[in-house]
């Protein structure tokens, strides 16, 4: 029976808050007509009250000042001609205790800028002397407010006694309330629907409740301390039976919004943003300025996020580099001296969710490259670069345990511009991998480069050797070519020597002319020396057929 009375008074106490909670829902009072309401039996008037008041005056004996005004409300009312004809006024109501010396109340509205709004609420003499000494309510909602308007609220007795004062500032209610939304010409916004169509990248907009006889204004903006318009503009007549109108858009950013107005002065605006979620479109517009080295990222719509660079793992992970991140702010992201490598990328992180953008992952920009290449057995590994750079080369080891390679020795080299360097490893470290990083920049990706098992007929060769680019070929292609130049030379030469002895007349039988040239002993035969090849000289005519064939 307990538990049966528990649950009833939990539900009657769930009843009472929710009724209460929309009987503060339902808005603004409307009232017919605005005026002056005192206590049944106490006959009030009203009339202006003077701005320039006289000065306060000593209270009568029996007064008690502190407890004349107390549970004083101030709140806003609406007075309507029509649906979307409806003014703001601020009601006031007090509570006070009746003495005869109390003739009525003055109540005064003063709003910066302008004059002070005063009334005397008077109380008729018969009846304040038959109610004196009862607690009486006064209520006047007479006094004009304008939205979110500040006043100050001044209340006092009549005659104005010193010390009988009550003093209060009041906001009025923002167009952001309903009730003023629909029926306040200054906070009739218009209402906004819209579908996307995506494949079109297009939004057709449709409008209701837009103020009566005004046409009515479309357009796209961004969104930042004001909305910035995108060149989509439309209007929408007030005599077109559809209100409705298509925005074309390039894409679809967060802080694109659809902005709507009345063609009146000064009207409010009402803002729809479709694709306040879509975060992901921000992360595009990445530059690098290839002279100066930096990388730079300007945000298109506000936004808080935290901007690094990392490196892209062969897993897909990017891993931060130290000390290169960046929380956003309305102004550029800038990354001085970074160096373009396709692993380096930029990630965004924002609302506990990260995107990453790689802007040289097609290696437009990259200046350098390391090239691994199979040769008789073993691998050689070359570095080029378009630009003069340092780098840091080391050998390191993968374990079992750890994925990460263990670094053995570090070497620093030089690349000057558009040569390459080669390194060559013994065949003891084939199997181990090289970790490479310019050095002469701020941010740069270490790139590994792992090697394969060598073949046991290799030869042992040095750990890490430079060489420069003109590597063996270019030494071995030109002696061949000087070689070869030689031994044609010597041919030509030999047979020019043979035709020349058949012209002088030469044959194998003995001559001893003194004046033949060619009685020389046969014996007698020494080489000669003709561009670097010994060709035999001139033998005797006799034995002419003899030197020939030798010579053959």
């Amino acid at each position: 029976m307990k538990m049966i009375l528990w649950v009833a008074l939990l539900m009657s106490h769930c009843c009472l808050g929710l009724n209460g909670a929309a009987a503060e829902s339902r808005g603004l009072e409307t009232i017919q007509k605005c005026g002056t309401r005192c206590s049944r039996g106490l006959h009030c008037t009203t009339k202006p009250d003077s701005l320039f008041s006289p000065p306060c005056q000593n209270p009568p004996e029996g007064l008690n000042t502190s407890s004349v005004f107390h549970n004083i409300s101030l709140s806003t009312v609406m007075r309507c001609e029509g649906r979307q004809q409806c003014s703001l006024h601020l009601r006031i109501k007090t509570q006070l205790q009746l003495t005869e010396a109390i003739h009525g109340v003055s109540i005064c509205t003063v709003t910066a800028g302008m004059m002070a709004n005063c009334r005397i609420l008077g109380f008729k003499r018969s009846s304040r002397e038959r109610m004196s000494g009862q607690q009486v309510e006064v209520e006047n909602d007479c006094a004009d407010i304008s939205v979110s308007q500040r006043s100050q609220v001044i209340v006092k007795t009549v005659p104005n006694y010193c010390g009988v004062t009550w003093t209060d500032t009041y906001q009025a209610p923002e167009c952001v309330n309903e009730d003023l939304q629909r029926h306040v010409p200054e906070c009739i916004t218009g209402r906004l629907s819209y579908d996307v169509n995506s494949k079109t990248n297009e939004l057709n907009v449709s409008v209701s409740d837009m103020l009566e006889d005004h046409n009515y204004h479309l357009r796209l903006c961004l969104k930042h301390f004001i909305c910035a318009g995108t060149g989509a503009n439309k209007l929408i007549k007030k005599e077109e039976p559809v209100k409705s109108a298509i925005l074309p858009y390039s894409r679809p950013l967060p802080c694109l919004c659809i902005e709507g107005w009345s063609t009146v002065m000064d009207a409010p605006r009402v803002q729809v943003c479709p694709f306040k979620d879509r975060l992901e479109e921000l992360w595009f517009g990445i530059n690098f300025d290839p002279l100066e080295g930096t990388l730079s990222w300007e945000p298109t719509c506000p936004v808080r996020a935290v901007v690094a660079l990392c490196q892209k793992r062969e897993d897909g992970v990017c891993v931060d580099l130290p000390h290169a991140s960046q929380n956003i702010s309305r102004k550029k992201i800038t990354f001085s001296q970074v160096d373009p490598h396709s692993q380096l990328c930029m990630k965004f992180t924002a609302d506990s969710k990260s995107w990453t953008r790689c802007p040289f992952a097609d290696a437009k920009f990259q200046a350098w490259e390391v090239v691994v290449t199979k040769k008789e057995g073993h691998e050689d590994v070359t570095m080029s670069s378009q630009i003069n750079a340092t780098f840091s080369v080391g050998l390191c080891v993968k374990s079992e345990e750890s994925s990460e390679c263990r670094v053995t020795k570090t070497h620093i080299m030089h690349v000057e511009k558009h040569k390459s360097v080669g390194l060559k490893l013994a065949e003891e470290l084939c199997s181990s991998c090289l970790q490479v990083k310019r050095l002469d920049v701020k941010f740069a990706a270490t790139i590994t480069h792992c090697l394969g098992q060598c073949n046991d007929s290799a030869e042992p060769r040095p750990v890490i050797s430079i060489r420069a680019s003109m590597d063996l070929t270019w030494i071995v292609v030109p002696a061949g070519v000087c070689l070869s130049a030689i031994i044609i030379i010597a041919l030509f030469l030999q047979v020019h020597q043979r035709r020349k002895q058949k012209r002088n007349g030469c044959s194998s039988e003995k001559q001893t002319d003194p004046s033949l040239d060619c009685v020389v002993s046969a014996y007698q035969t020494k080489p000669v020396l003709h561009g670097g090849v010994l060709i035999p000289d001139s033998p005797l005519c006799e034995d002419t057929e003899r030197a020939n064939l030798i010579s053959d």
